[in-house]
């Protein structure tokens, strides 16, 4: 029998309950880690319903407003300020002053809710909220989707010429982030299609209410060039917006109606959903192990339990950095180098691997989206001069492809 008074036997007692807390431990942190990867991934995938109000607002007169420093109020241009939980919005000029703890803004207009006592908001680069301050005639029509109709703006050109643009809006906004970009396309003869997608707030939602990352949600945009085809289109400009770019590649190279699309303009898009992830997993000091995972959960058939999404997320065919040889149109990307949610390594990588059909410009200072509002004249220059030269730029898919085969 043996002694457990022993003291070779305490230690071994001792030392398997080590041995045993050890264990468990780790299994613990295996578990919180697991835990922690799987939310990660719901955030990825799972469209948010508030926004955080990252500004504070210290006072306010008829003329200014005066907020707390951060990199969005210290960001020269004019600017939506989103305040008292979106119930309120305003519309921001340039800094006027600013000291050690704040800026002062010109406050161009409330449109509204009460500033002089609300605390806290948020940015945006959105800076009309419908249609009709542009002052342009324009159209409610809805895009027959798989899910349902969509609501969309329909605003014609001056003149009829065929030409459409499609606008594609970005993760977590709505149509309206678009409508800076009509005025130019509109001088250049465009007719332009501002539409929403399922899951944005304003088209029918999809059975798990996740997003695809442009992976399911380039049908609506397909959906959205049948309309524009049916209705006269016969060129066709594809527009995204940060994971609107994501969305717009993929209808485009995915559409039925490859013969319409004559190019892409992309502005802050998300060419690399990887490199993105990364970034702002790292950002928000996430461990790579942690965002590994993640990734793993969202693009696995098993990891649609965890999220509820109804289909995984492929995520090589949202890579065209590794894709670039399959593009064959051409494309006018638009980036800030310090845009802070979107890095722009992905558009530069992108921009390199093929500068036979796509146009780069470069900002600074301008952040994620807001290259508008932050030098607006620069901006629609840019695409200005692109859309003039793109009639002699293409060649025709069809043709294109013949020559490579």
């Amino acid at each position: 029998m043996a002694n457990d008074d022993h003291p070779d036997s305490v230690g071994g007692k001792i030392a398997t309950a080590i041995t045993l807390g050890v264990v468990g431990l780790a299994a613990v942190a295996s578990i919180a880690s697991a835990a922690l990867a799987v939310v990660v991934a719901r955030s990825v995938v799972t469209p948010p319903r508030t926004r955080e109000e990252d500004i504070r607002i210290l006072g306010s007169t008829e003329t200014s407003v005066t907020l707390s420093r951060t990199l969005d109020s210290l960001t020269p241009g004019q600017y939506s300020l989103w305040f008292d939980q979106d119930r309120g919005h305003a519309r921001l000029g340039e800094i006027i002053s600013m000291d050690v703890a704040s800026v002062t803004r010109e406050l161009i207009a409330v449109d509204f809710g009460d500033l002089s006592t609300a605390a806290r908001g948020r940015f945006s680069g959105w800076f009309y909220l419908g249609p009709t301050e542009l002052g342009f005639d324009y159209t409610d029509v809805h895009i027959g989707t798989a899910l349902g109709d969509a609501p969309a703006w329909l605003i014609p050109a001056e003149e009829e010429s065929g030409r459409w643009v499609i606008q594609v809006h970005g993760r977590a906004v709505r149509r309206q982030e678009t409508l800076r970009a009509v005025p130019v396309f509109r001088a250049a003869g465009y007719t332009s299609l501002l539409v929403s997608y399922r899951n944005d707030g304003d088209a029918p939602r999809s059975a798990d209410n996740r997003y695809g990352l442009g992976d399911s949600e380039w049908s609506d945009i397909d959906a959205a060039i049948d309309y524009a085809a049916e209705n006269g289109a016969t060129e066709i400009v594809l527009m995204g917006w940060s994971m609107g770019g994501a969305t717009v590649l993929q209808a485009a190279s995915r559409t039925a109606h490859p013969e319409l699309i004559t190019g892409i303009v992309l502005d802050s898009p998300v060419v690399d959903w990887v490199g993105v992830l990364e970034f702002q997993g790292t950002s928000m000091r996430i461990p790579r192990p942690i965002r590994m995972v993640a990734l793993e959960v969202i693009s696995r058939k098993w990891g649609s339990r965890l999220t509820g999404q109804a289909e995984p997320i492929n995520l090589a065919r949202l890579d065209w950095v590794a894709r670039s040889a399959d593009l064959d149109l051409p494309i006018l990307l638009l980036h800030s180098a310090d845009d802070g949610y979107v890095p722009a390594d992905g558009s530069k990588a992108l921009a390199a691997a093929r500068p036979d059909i796509i146009t780069y410009d470069e900002f600074t200072t301008a952040r994620h989206t807001k290259l508008w509002n932050f030098d607006s004249p620069r901006w629609n220059e840019a695409i200005s001069r692109w859309l003039r030269v793109l009639p002699s730029v293409h060649t025709g898919r069809s043709a294109r492809r013949s020559s490579t085969n």
